[in-house]
């Protein structure tokens, strides 16, 4: 899947210090970047070659084609 066709997802915190952590692609799961959202913020990010999965630690709304979840309830 290249980066154009790639989805995008929306993530906005519900509190402050929500972490957003992006995770590699490959045989060696590894950190590759970190987001902190303060109450309110909204970050919109995508899946690409190099993340293969998004990890949300803190109160957010994820809002994705596939619906909307809500994290740390």
């Amino acid at each position: 899947m290249g980066q154009q066709e790639a989805d995008y997802i929306v993530i906005k915190a519900k509190d402050q210090g929500v972490q957003v952590i992006g995770l590699t692609r490959g045989t060696d799961t590894r950190f590759h970047h970190t987001e902190k959202l303060d109450k309110g913020e909204v970050l919109i990010a995508q899946f690409t070659d190099h993340t293969s999965a998004i990890k949300i630690r803190g109160r957010a709304t994820i809002m994705t084609p596939y619906g909307t979840v809500e994290s740390g309830e």
